[in-house]
């Protein structure tokens, strides 16, 4: 990644606080990059009522970022996009909830704010790359003269599922020093440098949802509380009631409350009765699926049916499929075999070996 003097780049580090985008600050620095460190203040929340366990986007998380800038000798800047992180991350959370399906707010993050407002910022102050800790590869396809992400060496780590949504000028100007590395790998390095952050845990949960208390969140969001109503069988049949339709999802088994002969688990939701229907397992498995908001990478469009491989949910395996065209904007998706629990509003991801080839959501 060594660059000649008279090619010295500027590189922008989104640092998260993180042991990843901690090391990839120091492996772009390494590397000859001018080199600044960024973090993104996303939203309010009073680090006093913590819980206890770590969460991206608190006020330690900066306090982290800002010593290993520190450390490394870089600028150190927080950049304030509540605003946006609101609009595009939260509220479509909570919308896309309201209409019964199950988002990814990780997606809509990387999409909207770090490489689309961030991005944008960095363009701004005349930078030419955003860098983050993501474990994935980019690569320019001389043939198509098309830039590619292809999953990382590290198949345990790979985020190439979360990516999809990149545009061909996000990839051109985006830098992931992670992709070629274990995550043994990073921490060893953030060890060796004496990081203050290079033993600390992943983020599990949602940023803005600690400890995955969703329905807690929305009703606190909304300012609202969500009706009771049916739970229903795929005949129609009353099997009991439910205690506000945001708090399931589907493939969801426990938290039902209810007592029954036999393990049911959430099929769909009906949001104009107020239903959810509750079916066996082997009732959740479909192969057809219809996926639009499209992004294409390894290819302009789809004009044609193409074999991929592709999955359903970020940690899911591939499974080989077929995707057709059916409009400019939504494809059928049939998987070679069935699928559990399929969910609107999840993101499907197309692959051709290691590239990812394009995605969308699920409808």
């Amino acid at each position: 990644m060594s660059l000649d003097k008279a090619e010295i780049k500027k590189a922008m580090v989104a640092m998260s606080g993180g042991v990843d985008s901690s090391v990839a600050a120091y492996l772009v620095k390494e590397g000859g990059y001018q080199t600044i460190g960024v973090t993104m203040k996303l939203f309010d929340r009073d680090d006093s009522k913590g819980t206890g366990e770590k969460t991206c986007c608190s006020l330690d998380d900066v306090e982290d970022a800002r010593s290993v800038a520190n450390k490394l000798g870089i600028n150190y800047y927080v950049f304030n996009f509540e605003d946006d992180f609101d609009k595009e991350v939260i509220q479509r959370f909570v919308d896309a909830y309201e209409r019964g399906m199950t988002p990814n707010p990780c997606i809509d993050c990387n999409r909207h704010i770090k490489f689309k407002r961030l991005f944008q910022r960095a363009l701004e102050l005349k930078q030419d790359y955003v860098v983050t800790g993501h474990y994935v590869r980019t690569m320019f396809d001389e043939g198509s003269g098309r830039y590619l992400l292809a999953k990382s060496l590290d198949k345990n780590k790979d985020q190439s599922y979360v990516l999809y949504s990149m545009t061909q000028e996000q990839l051109k100007h985006a830098l992931f020093p992670l992709g070629g590395m274990t995550k043994e790998e990073t921490r060893s390095i953030a060890e060796s440098l004496g990081f203050v952050n290079a033993e600390k845990k992943d983020s599990q949960d949602i940023c803005f949802v600690p400890q995955g208390k969703y329905s807690e969140f929305i009703e606190a969001y909304r300012g609202r509380t969500y009706p009771e109503g049916d739970f229903v069988d795929t005949q129609g049949n009353v099997l009991g009631r439910h205690k506000g339709i945001i708090k399931y999802t589907i493939g969801q088994r426990k938290g039902l409350g209810l007592a029954l002969p036999e393990s049911l688990y959430v099929k769909e939701k009906d949001i104009e009765n107020n239903k959810v229907i509750l079916a066996r397992d082997e009732e959740l498995y479909q192969k057809r699926l219809e996926v639009t908001d499209l992004n294409w990478i390894a290819l302009s469009g789809l004009t044609h049916d193409l074999k991929v491989s592709a999955k359903i949910r970020y940690s899911q395996r591939e499974d080989k499929a077929r995707v057709i065209p059916l409009s400019e904007d939504k494809v059928l998706v049939e998987f070679e075999n069935p699928q559990r629990a399929v969910t609107s509003g999840q993101a499907a991801v197309f692959y051709d070996g290691e590239i990812v080839v394009g995605g969308g959501t699920i409808l």
